[in-house]
């Protein structure tokens, strides 16, 4: 396929199927299913960098801990979400106990989805220093160091 017909991937699938922000082609995890290991320590098992642009996904020291408030963003969507759906379905009521089983069924989708926002989270975060790059085979890949 001729470089100027090469198509670009999509920004939003890129991100749901965790690819690099610079090509969106290489995967940022080495596992693609973040459920099939279910021990804590696996779930961001990644490589040093991608295996199609060469860019580094530790940026730098101590670089993932800003993901910790975009998992907490993702969660409060996830749950105001949950929140309007039962609202519209089911329905908030002081008269029994709706919100409290509301309550209980969000905590339980938060924990299922957890390993999920953990990851996207961390996809979403870098693609805050890291653009796309149509060129990416002829551009040094961003560092920071």
């Amino acid at each position: 396929m001729d470089e100027s017909k090469k198509p670009v991937p999509n920004f939003l699938w890129s991100i749901l199927s965790m690819k690099c922000p610079r090509c969106r082609r290489g995967p940022m995890f080495t596992e693609k299913n973040s459920y099939k290991s279910l021990k804590l320590s696996k779930i961001f098992e990644m490589p040093d960098n991608c295996s199609v642009c060469g860019q580094k996904f530790d940026l730098e020291p101590g670089f993932w801990y800003g993901t910790g408030y975009v998992s907490y963003a993702l969660a409060v969507a996830v749950s105001v979400t949950t929140f309007i759906a039962w609202m519209v379905l089911i329905g908030i009521s002081t008269e029994d106990n709706r919100v409290f089983f509301w309550l209980g069924l969000n905590a339980l989708l938060l924990v299922v989805l957890q390993p999920w926002l953990m990851r996207l989270s961390r996809v979403l975060y870098i693609r805050i220093f890291v653009r796309y790059h149509k060129e990416f085979e002829q551009s040094k890949p961003v560092e920071f160091d």
